[in-house]
């Protein structure tokens, strides 16, 4: 039925109708606000509805158009569209009154011997700390006076960086405008680990909505810097 009607807007003036997305936290606290707002604005006969949540699920089974999800977890039979910077790091972080108490470490392995916030993933564990340099991969496990659940409670070990509770890792987007505003400052910089950027995935089996394939060709259109 919503196939059916959907040929309908592609005889409309402008594109029309619900547009249902599934993403990341993440996506939704760090990539989707510069984009929602001006694809509505440009489309206003467009609808969003967007739900940001972690669980891994199959977007078609439960009536979404499309979702974001990171280049390791696309499924099969997806057509998948770069959204976002291409390039993304993981950062740590502190305050710089810790950084002055506790002084500032050198190499990760030095770690174990701070205060760190360390992050538990929604499917139970607590995730390692992974640095790369000159070709050299390390993963460290440190301890902290704080374990909190990985974006779904992100904030809260933020501020606690803030305060000065320790050394924070995290997307280096989550935590930019705390360190361009001081409250943070870089800690093991060169040895911060890239990956690529997210991506819009949705069927490839399927009639291709007017709402998303007017979604689709606007992030086309986007430029990332």
């Amino acid at each position: 039925m919503r196939s059916a009607l959907d040929v309908v807007n592609t005889f409309r003036d402008r594109p029309a109708g619900r547009l249902r997305l599934n993403v990341p936290i993440a996506a939704a606290r760090l990539i989707l606000p510069r984009i929602v707002q001006p694809f509505l604005a440009k489309y206003p006969d467009i609808s969003m509805e967007v739900t940001a949540e972690e669980r891994l699920i199959d977007v078609v089974a439960e009536g979404y158009d499309a979702g974001i999800r990171y280049e390791e977890r696309l499924e099969q039979d997806m057509v998948a569209v770069p959204i976002g910077p291409r390039t993304q790091r993981y950062a740590a972080a502190a305050s710089p009154a810790y950084l002055e108490r506790r002084g500032r470490p050198k190499h990760p392995r030095e770690l174990l011997e701070h205060d760190c916030l360390r992050g538990r993933l929604l499917s139970g564990p607590v995730y390692a700390w992974e640095f790369e340099r000159r070709g050299e991969t390390i993963h460290v496990e440190p301890k902290g006076p704080l374990l909190f659940s990985l974006n779904t409670s992100t904030d809260l070990a933020v501020e606690s960086a803030v305060a000065g509770g320790g050394i924070v890792y995290l997307l280096e987007d989550w935590l930019r405008p705390y360190m361009d505003r001081g409250e943070l400052e870089p800690v093991l910089e060169r040895w911060w680990p890239s990956f690529s950027g997210p991506f819009l995935y949705y069927s490839g089996r399927k009639h291709l909505p007017v709402p998303l394939r007017t979604f689709v060709d606007f992030i086309k259109s986007t430029p990332w810097s």
